[in-house]
């Protein structure tokens, strides 16, 4: 995947990041439309209809993308605005605002199976032959967006400040609900207990997983292959026998040479 380093210069120096903006930032894998899912669902106060009529990179564009770009500086009032950019490729005008940040981080295991699979059935990238293969791009941080390492510790920088708030994606998974209500929290949000409950069962993996607005089976045959499963399994490692022992004790070596994440 390309972003023309003049596109990323502009986002980075002339995008304005408004006080009233939401932010989601995650590294690609770790649970992004999920959370974009999950924040619309809250700014709906569980109704589905927004979900299931405006695709999610519509009601949450990617600022980095072109599309997102020219698309969230048309749009009025708070936005929702999604984006996978290093700490240091960010907008700068969000360090000056007052706009919340939420940051969803996964382990990095997850993000490697789960990045393998779907960058295998993309159309836009350099596709791995192998997960060894796919391992040893992740590892070096030669993958879409560069090195998770540093993508974590670079946004893990800024974990005490009051507009950013940090989510784990195995967290979102074993207590969901709560992790939900602390999101409310966050955004000065209040849901009902039957809106609560609504957040829950349309942003659940089947719901999205039905849903073709928040599926992207409306990119098949353009972006990604007609016969690929977007969303695959929403599981965690544990779950997964797809990585072997000696690559998942290289990446927690990794992950514990770089501490400084949580």
């Amino acid at each position: 995947m390309e972003f023309p380093s003049e596109h990323l210069r502009e986002v980075q120096e002339d995008f304005i990041i408004k006080d009233e903006d939401v932010l989601l930032l995650t590294y690609p894998k770790s649970g992004t439309n999920w959370l974009i899912e999950t924040v619309c669902l809250i700014y709906s106060k569980g109704d589905p209809k927004w979900v299931q009529s405006e695709p999610i990179w519509d009601r949450c564009p990617w600022v980095e993308t072109k599309h997102g770009y020219e698309l969230l500086k048309e749009k009025e009032g708070p936005r929702l605005i999604s984006s996978h950019l290093p700490i240091q490729l960010f907008p700068k005008s969000f360090f000056k605002s007052k706009a919340k940040m939420i940051y969803l981080i996964r382990n990095p295991r997850d993000v490697l199976v789960s990045g393998y699979f779907f960058w295998r059935i993309a159309k836009f990238v350099k596709r791995p032959q192998s997960l060894e293969q796919y391992f040893e791009w992740f590892v070096e941080g030669n993958v879409v967006f560069g090195s998770w390492f540093d993508h974590a510790r670079g946004w893990m920088s800024m974990r005490d400040k009051e507009n950013f708030l940090i989510l784990s994606y195995e967290e979102m998974k074993w207590d969901t609900r709560s992790t939900v209500e602390k999101i409310c929290q966050f955004l000065g949000k209040k849901l009902e207990p039957e809106e609560l409950n609504s957040v829950l069962k349309n942003s659940s993996f089947q719901a999205m997983k039905e849903n073709s607005m928040s599926n992207y089976s409306l990119l098949k045959g353009q972006y990604f292959e007609e016969n690929g499963q977007l969303l695959r399994k929403g599981t965690l490692i544990n779950d997964l026998g797809e990585i072997n022992d000696c690559s998942m004790l290289t990446i927690q070596r990794i992950s514990q040479s770089n501490s400084d994440y949580g």
